[in-house]
């Protein structure tokens, strides 16, 4: 009896301890979310008394509205200049980067010498239009870059104030494979400080600003990339993706964007490059403003490795197994979706299903509620064999969060407030180790279970984000929202993001599609299909919804 009156009491003082520790983690997130309304509450005040600024709106030049592919057809074919299209490029940028703050270096003059050089390439006859065309696929295109990758004369801070006299001396590998297959770039864009924010803002450079509505957000890291190519100041893009830095931009811009499979295009070149694990999740990839120029790119900047996907494969949508998740589970530390991105994604559903006589399962992944707990646990696993965030912001000095916090209150910090909030992060993170075990667990159980669900046929349509483009400084009261776009960097998966119309308020709408690894020519082919059907990228200023 003794030993029974032991046990249960054993047992029921546990089973309070485990109620107990529910309701105080209830009371965190309840207070975060409190926090984090308040703070929402303040920024939107704030921007209520803070100066607009005037929509880009300019008219755009016809030839600017077409795709790449079609423009380097024409090049080849001698139908167009590569210097007059430059120039035509040239002249956009110049137009809408005053308020946008998009591109922060170009290298306008070598360019249009680039471009004579194609077109008198093209004029000598010395190769016929096969042989261009295999040759140099994106002959005479012009394309931008992240300022994050090196491309030759062009700075590369990734937006750090210590970094801001760094030049390149050498091309990214992605770069370097671009212009080998004939594409002139124009210049480097805009990205967070050290790539790791959703919002494209830095201490060397400023503020980017939406196409749509230059009080709202163009997200990041990729921001500027995304920015320049919805402004049609860019049609082909080079952007990387560790959280969604690719894709998130896409959303926020309306155009589209493809994280690869993990580990089939190089990520040499790009500063901050991915050390340990977190090498594992970074993925370099294309941002185009038409679908149909993403598996050209893609081609390309694969190089070699592109042997390890299917992009010639003839994909049948109709024979395609299709799934539908409208959002994350109910995840503790994101924002609810907003109805108008549901009501996209079942009017999607919808469509695909009448069209291409198809059933799209509705599914409920029950772990993807664990997707920030699980990108910031997968994280933060290897710090120690490789340098962390604290350290690259540093530059080689010590660095001490709670100090910059500090600084920052008082205006002499030389630091963003998302950088110095992401290492006073993950120095807390790296503190609860039982906790990434168990979430790097829930990874591979998650990652098994997607690629059991999709296997070599099967596309998952899943939100982008739970929020159409945020106005500025809106991330710091919703900072973990990425988890949406980051679970696919820790799963490996390919995804592209497309670009669903418009809201209500004029920002775009957008989807993610994901397929298992290598499985890149699903998504690919499906969303060029949307193009064709639904229509793509919507120039700013246009009313169109889906």
């Amino acid at each position: 009896m003794l030993c029974q009156y032991i046990w249960c009491n054993l047992i029921i003082t546990l089973y309070f301890a485990l109620v107990c520790k529910m309701i105080y983690r209830r009371i965190l997130v309840l207070a975060l979310r409190g926090v984090c309304g308040f703070v929402l509450f303040l920024i939107r005040c704030f921007s209520i008394f803070s100066p607009g600024c005037r929509k880009p709106d300019p008219p755009i030049d016809p030839l600017l509205l077409t795709s790449a592919t079609e423009l380097a057809r024409r090049i080849r074919h001698g139908q167009l200049r590569s210097t007059v299209l430059v120039q035509s490029f040239i002249f956009r940028i110049q137009q809408v980067n005053p308020v946008l703050n998009a591109m922060v270096c170009d290298r306008f003059a070598e360019a249009l010498n680039e471009a004579r050089i194609v077109d008198d390439l093209v004029s000598s006859g010395t190769m016929d239009n096969e042989t261009l065309r295999d040759k140099y696929p994106l002959l005479g295109i012009p394309f931008t870059v992240k300022e994050a990758f090196a491309l030759k004369g062009m700075p590369q801070s990734s937006g750090l104030l210590s970094r801001r006299l760094v030049r390149s001396q050498t091309d990214a590998a992605v770069v370097s494979r671009l212009k080998r297959a004939g594409a002139i770039p124009l210049g480097v864009t805009n990205c967070s400080e050290l790539c790791m924010w959703y919002e494209s803002s830095n201490k060397v450079y400023g503020r980017t600003r939406n196409p749509y509505n230059p009080q709202h957000i163009v997200g990041g890291s990729s921001g500027g990339e995304g920015c320049i190519l919805a402004a049609s100041g860019s049609v082909i893009g080079v952007g990387s993706d560790i959280g969604g830095s690719i894709r998130m931009p896409a959303f926020f811009n309306g155009i589209y964007g493809h994280k690869p499979t993990t580990g089939v295009v190089p990520n040499e070149g790009q500063f901050p490059n991915a050390y340990g694990c977190r090498s594992e999740f970074l993925c370099t990839g294309p941002m185009c403003r038409y679908a149909i120029d993403l598996k050209p790119v893609l081609k390309v900047m694969a190089g070699k490795n592109v042997v390890r996907l299917s992009l010639e494969k003839k994909v049948s949508l109709s024979n395609l197994r299709y799934f539908s998740m409208e959002n994350d589970g109910g995840g503790l530390f994101v924002s609810r979706m907003d109805k108008e991105l549901i009501l996209a994604q079942r009017k999607l559903v919808t469509f695909l299903e009448r069209d291409l006589g198809i059933n799209v399962q509705p599914v409920t992944i029950q772990n993807m509620h664990c997707s920030f707990q699980i990108w910031s646990a997968m994280m933060s696993s290897d710090t120690k064999k490789g340098q962390s965030f604290a350290d690259l912001l540093s530059g080689g000095n010590r660095f001490w969060p709670s100090w910059e916090l500090l600084k920052w209150i008082f205006g002499v910090s030389k630091h963003t407030l998302p950088a110095i909030g992401l290492a006073l992060t993950e120095k807390l993170a790296n503190t609860s180790h039982n906790g990434k075990e168990r979430m790097e667990r829930i990874a591979k159980l998650l990652k098994e279970e997607i690629k059991s669900l999709l296997g070599d046929n099967g596309i998952l349509i899943y939100p982008s984000h739970p929020k159409v483009a945020p106005r500025h400084n809106e991330p710091l009261a919703m900072p973990f929202n990425f988890a949406y776009t980051g679970i696919f960097n820790v799963l490996g998966f390919p995804v592209t993001q497309c670009p669903l119309g418009l809201s209500q308020t004029g920002l775009p709408l957008g989807i993610q599609l994901i397929a298992s690894h290598y499985n890149d020519h699903l998504t690919l082919a499906l969303a060029q299909y949307l193009e064709t059907t639904l229509g793509g990228w919507i120039p700013p200023g246009s009313e169109k919804h889906l």
